[in-house]
């Protein structure tokens, strides 16, 4: 009985691990990999969640997204492949659903403006930081009543689904940073948001730099950055929680991009032309893989 008792617990543990395998497989692919390079590297095959809706980082309007971070996805999932030629199969990702599409394996990884943070490495595993940005406040061209991050109180603010960016301003350390009593106005997304500061519907959208940066790039003139950045947001490359090989295989890549001088390149190409932004210049050191 003891025998049969161990090839029943041997079956269900095999069951077990098939199940996280084909779990890794991502955007129907039939082919089971434990790890996302393994897949990379066997498959040639990768299915990417980015942004869709935020001007020189993860912008779609035709063919595939263009902007940094898929720039900065394009390459890094090549050096996963050893140089190789990769098939991208891109994947919008907005802020609130970067974790289901994780877990439940609609992505494979993920570059979306996705800030490290403690409260979400229990349910992620990320690569990186590959660059740092800075929480700003973008205000309408013509407000003069706001010209500072304090000047927020009691002032309506957006709130985007699924992004913490405004607890930075309404909350006390060590969550937040301001703890003002500013006014929380909905959005689903941090285009919504711009559209609302455009209408006069909220006084001010305030989240990281970058993101900032790039819709008032796409404005033209109709915004401005109040240029004093209060955070560090630390962006990493999410992946599966778990995903240890990939997140270790990431950050060698992060590293040979900052040292190539190829993240340099794609800042300045990005946002070069950004008044009031102060762009990075060296790599910042990677988390772990833990």
């Amino acid at each position: 009985m003891k025998r049969i008792h161990r090839a029943g617990a041997a079956l269900s543990a095999a069951g077990i691990l098939v199940g996280a395998l084909a779990a890794c497989g991502g955007g129907g692919d039939t082919t089971s990999y434990a790890t996302v390079v393994e897949k990379v590297q066997g498959a040639k095959k990768i299915v990417v969640g980015t942004k869709w809706d935020q001007p020189s980082l993860g912008l779609k309007t035709g063919g595939d997204p263009e902007g940094f971070d898929v720039d900065v996805a394009r390459y890094i999932v090549k050096e996963l492949a050893g140089g190789q030629d990769v098939e991208i199969t891109w994947k919008e990702s907005q802020s609130s659903n970067r974790e289901p599409f994780l877990a439940n394996g609609t992505v494979d990884i993920i570059f979306a403006t996705y800030s490290i943070t403690e409260a979400r490495k229990p349910k992620v595993t990320f690569g990186g930081p590959y660059v740092i940005a800075h929480q700003d406040v973008m205000v309408r061209a013509d407000d003069t009543a706001i010209a500072k991050p304090q000047d927020l109180e009691n002032k309506r603010i957006c709130q985007a689904t699924g992004s913490n960016s405004y607890k930075r301003i309404t909350d006390p350390p060590p969550d937040g940073e301001l703890d003002l009593d500013a006014q929380l106005v909905g959005a689903a997304s941090y285009s919504e948001c711009v559209q609302k500061l455009g209408g006069n519907n909220l006084d001010a959208v305030t989240t990281d730099d970058l993101i900032l940066a790039g819709f008032a790039k796409q404005a033209g003139g109709n915004f401005k950055l109040l240029g004093q950045p209060f955070t560090d947001e630390k962006y990493g490359i999410g992946l599966k929680k778990g995903d240890v090989k990939t997140c270790e295989a990431v950050n060698a890549a992060v590293k040979k991009m900052w040292e190539s001088g190829t993240t340099t390149q794609l800042l300045t190409k990005w946002f070069g032309d950004a008044k009031g932004l102060k762009l990075s210049t060296t790599a910042p050191p990677a988390e772990g893989c833990a």
